[in-house]
């Protein structure tokens, strides 16, 4: 099932892709980075409906308690996994914010841009790649205290 959000983002992926010869970005790069984020959203909202429908259908009913357990442990790693994608939504959202308050795009480290690519395949990050394995480095130092 198709949403608007999915559909427009097909419309604009397969019509335009952000490149690095382009003024950064710029509104079309923009509405493609929009149009990306809310399908992802889209597509978790979709899945987490699903889940929540199959809830609906009752309690788990295996006569057998290996497979009832097999089960619950199933539906465990369902729940720890909408869980994620609640999460999820709030970063995305958090980035659709971005876009609207002209941050998207910037490091909120060094405010330098964040590369395009990285941007493709990360629509969430606020960070370049160095100031993020800066960030870990010392989260790391900061634990082993």
């Amino acid at each position: 099932m198709a949403t608007a959000h999915s559909d427009a983002f097909a419309r604009y992926s397969t019509a335009y892709r952000p490149t690095a010869n382009e003024e950064f970005m710029n509104p079309d790069q923009l509405a493609y980075f929009r149009a990306k984020l809310l399908s992802w959203k889209d597509e978790i909202l979709r899945e987490s409906a699903e889940t929540v429908a199959e809830l609906k259908n009752g309690p788990i009913q295996e006569a057998d308690l290996n497979d009832r357990a097999s089960s619950e442990t199933d539906w465990g790693i369902h729940l720890r996994t909408r869980d994620r994608q609640r999460k999820l939504i709030a970063k995305i959202d958090s980035a659709l914010r971005r876009i609207e308050t002209g941050e998207y795009g910037f490091c909120e480290v060094t405010g330098e841009p964040i590369s395009l690519a990285r941007l493709e395949a990360r629509p969430i990050a606020t960070m370049t790649v160095e100031a993020q394995e800066r960030h870990e480095r010392n989260e790391r130092v900061s634990r082993d205290d």
